[in-house]
């Protein structure tokens, strides 16, 4: 069975940090791309980041509202994804989810909540 598990949210202040981490199973991770994609309550989707086939090297991009906050990582032997968010704002209140990227994002994890409130 293929799942998506993220974890790692929670409730942050302003300026604080936290490390989100997506487990997956039921594919080979290390042959996908793979990428972070948020949701704030009452907006639509907004992707923030991709991480490439590769462990090493700048294989990332990143979406404008979280590059230099954000970064996402991948250790393929451990099959997870992280997403380590630093300075975190107000407006970064969202669900978190992980998806697959093959073409398109094509499995997604059921999401993490982060609440960044002081």
């Amino acid at each position: 069975e293929v799942q998506l598990v993220e974890s790692g949210g929670g409730l942050v202040q302003p300026g604080g940090s936290l490390r989100l981490s997506c487990v997956v199973s039921g594919f080979t991770f290390s042959n996908y791309f793979m990428t972070w994609v948020r949701q704030a309550p009452g907006k639509g989707l907004e992707w923030i980041s991709l991480s490439r086939v590769s462990s090493g090297g700048d294989n990332s991009s990143y979406a404008v509202s979280v590059k230099g906050r954000f970064t996402i990582s991948r250790d393929n032997d451990k099959s997870t994804l992280y997403l380590q968010m630093n300075s975190l704002k107000p407006k970064d209140t969202a669900f978190y989810y992980c998806a697959r990227f093959d073409r398109c994002m094509d499995i997604w994890g059921k999401g993490t909540l982060v609440t960044v409130s002081g």
